[in-house]
């Protein structure tokens, strides 16, 4: 009987992600049993996860175990290597993971890993920085400068609730332009949110239909005159149906620029990571990942 080879996999485990630090046997006994040998890397000093990906490019694949965050870190390295991503849902949030139906039992999610398939999947792109998910200016943005990593860790998506609850009762309107798709528009919104992926902030939507391999992003603003007034409105933005109602405007576009008064802060996949104005496109099957199909 011909013996089965195993896939060379780079491990990089996040020990700073919410459940970085419960990375541990079950996982490694079910990637082990999945068919992967696992070989563990962190960034040296100075580092990033892309480094690491660059780095050590001669592996079958990459298997992430982090939030979010850690994604987002990995995404040049993925892109510029064409290596396949696997992931262990190990942050807060675990957004995209939700996005693509990996389950949010990270020991599950090891064992699930070897019936997946390789899929090409889109990223989106902001100044230059890559994001899986959704990238917002105003609100959303805020709320990660509001929201530490410590509070992330120990609260988890209370911690969410808890800061946000408190930015929103102060949060003002502003004034941004808007071009895209041939259109200049002027508006004055609470938020703007860009979307690649389908969910973000912990179980919001950009949009009801949105994938991550769509070839499109997905534009929201929510123009409410106060703030109470998204009270009526968060039902549909945790589903995504909020292109529905007259205060929020709403398309898909594959690129989109957003400028503003004075420079504000780009929130990608929960970290600050640009200033307006900021410049958002598309890259159409920009990596490999190991995903439900």
């Amino acid at each position: 009987m011909a013996k089965t080879t195993k896939r060379r996999a780079l491990l990089i485990v996040n020990p700073n992600a919410r459940n970085g630090k419960g990375f541990g046997g079950a996982m490694r006994t079910e990637l082990e049993r999945g068919g992967l040998e696992l070989f563990e890397h962190q960034p040296r000093e100075g580092e990033t996860i892309s480094d690491v990906i660059s780095r050590e490019r001669d592996h079958d694949l990459v298997v992430i175990g982090g939030g979010d965050g850690s994604l987002n870190a990995a995404a040049k390295g993925l892109m510029e290597t064409g290596m396949p991503l696997a992931i262990l849902p190990l942050g807060t949030a675990n957004d995209f993971a939700r996005t693509v139906g990996i389950p949010a039992d990270p020991v599950e999610a090891a064992r699930q890993i070897a019936t997946y398939k390789v899929h090409p999947i889109d990223l989106g792109e902001v100044n230059g920085h890559l994001y899986f998910n959704v990238a917002s200016i105003g609100f959303s943005a805020e709320l990660a400068q509001q929201l530490s990593a410590d509070a992330k860790k120990k609260w988890g998506k209370l911690g969410y609730g808890i800061v946000a609850a408190r930015i929103l009762m102060r949060s003002e309107l502003f004034t941004a332009y808007l071009e895209h798709d041939g259109i200049t528009e002027k508006i004055k919104t609470l938020q703007v949110s860009v979307g690649n992926g389908k969910f973000y902030g912990g179980g919001m939507a950009v949009e009801k239909d949105a994938a991550i391999d769509d070839g499109k992003l997905d534009f929201y603003s929510l123009e409410v005159d106060h703030w109470w007034h998204l009270l009526r409105l968060l039902p549909s933005l945790r589903r995504g149906t909020q292109s529905k109602w007259n205060d929020v405007r709403a398309f898909p576009t594959t690129e989109v620029i957003i400028r503003t008064k004075k420079p504000r802060a780009v929130n990608t996949d929960g970290e600050l990571s640009t200033w307006t104005p900021a410049h958002f496109k598309l890259h159409r099957q920009a990596i490999n990942a190991l995903i439900p199909t």
